[in-house]
């Protein structure tokens, strides 16, 4: 079945028909629904899902703050996400970067048979926007194809996140997700390609995860895979409403006993650093200023959100502009 046709099926759903029957054939859950006025912030992000099913125990996307009005995983798709992102395209006068990936990942369960972060880069190709795209997932590995043409007429920046060396371990701490071997071998294709990458170290998990052997095996990846640059703030993570009692519960599960020692040394404080920060950021900056990998916080949001056009694109012509109202 095509996009198309899937996409059909669930505006049947939105509208009230007999959508949802067919979205169950498809083997899709979808329990939350929104059709939105606008897709793209002010800042260019773009967001398709609300929610996740990845089960990474940390995830800041639980907080309260957030305002969601239903379970985390129960995703609630944008469903006229990608007409928005054309109309909002075609009215821009300039191009610039566009992001995705900063709340919900764009490369869930729900995408491999929806396809709405492929039907969007295929959007943001058409137009000649660049993008900046952060995932967890090798998933990405299927709209390669748009992210090297992406690439060719602007600039497309994929970022990785990897928090867990140790195999086992990640499969406990980023549940139902790809492991941090598996985005390894994303990276390397990538490099193969000339897209450049960005790595976010981050969170790290004071008692868990923030040891020394556990930040060289990550940048040991990075530097294989010739990254550009590591994202890292410090060794810790943040708890705040909505997060702190999923990741606590999860603590109780996996690592019994845990709890208790973060509750006495970090109590309800949001953030909540590894006794091991000063070390394991030297260890980052060394490794990275040795390989000529950027590892300027700064310096890399300058570069991920700095458009470079490397083709000259026309925009529309007038007439197209006029039928939109503009």
């Amino acid at each position: 079945m095509t996009f198309v046709e899937k996409l059909g099926i669930i505006y049947l759903y939105y509208y009230g028909n007999t959508g949802l029957g067919k979205l169950r054939e498809l083997g899709i859950d979808l329990m939350h629904y929104s059709k939105e006025g606008s897709v793209l912030s002010s800042r260019n992000g773009l967001n398709l899902y609300r929610g996740c099913t990845h089960g990474c125990i940390y995830c800041d996307s639980r907080s309260a703050c957030y305002q969601l009005e239903h379970e985390f995983e129960d995703v609630e798709v944008r469903l006229n996400a990608p007409d928005l992102l054309e109309q909002a395209l075609r009215r821009k006068r300039k191009q610039c970067m566009l992001g995705t990936g900063s709340m919900s990942d764009p490369y869930l369960h729900l995408e491999h048979k929806l396809e709405y972060t492929r039907e969007c880069l295929d959007i943001i190709e058409k137009y000649g926007f660049g993008l900046n795209i952060l995932t967890k997932s090798n998933a990405i590995l299927r709209d390669l194809d748009l992210l090297i043409k992406i690439n060719a007429k602007a600039k497309c920046v994929v970022q990785m996140t990897l928090t867990t060396y140790d195999e086992q371990l990640c499969k406990v701490l980023e549940p139902n997700v790809c492991t941090t071997k598996e985005r390894f071998e994303v990276l390397k294709i990538m490099r193969d390609h000339n897209i450049p990458t960005v790595v976010w170290i981050v969170p790290i998990l004071p008692y868990i995860n923030d040891t020394a052997a556990n930040i060289e095996g990550i940048l040991a990846y990075c530097i294989e895979a010739k990254v550009y640059g590591v994202m890292c703030f410090k060794m810790g993570l943040t708890l705040r409403e909505g997060n702190r009692e999923y990741f606590y519960a999860q603590l109780d599960k996996h690592f019994p006993g845990l709890k208790q020692q973060y509750m006495k040394n970090f109590g309800y404080s949001y953030e909540n650093t590894s006794k091991h920060n000063k070390r394991l950021m030297s260890i980052v900056h060394e490794r990275c200023r040795q390989n000529n990998i950027v590892c300027n916080n700064d310096e890399l949001f300058k570069f991920m959100f700095h458009f470079e056009g490397k083709q000259r694109y026309e925009q529309l012509e007038f007439f197209e502009d006029h039928e939109l109202n503009l």
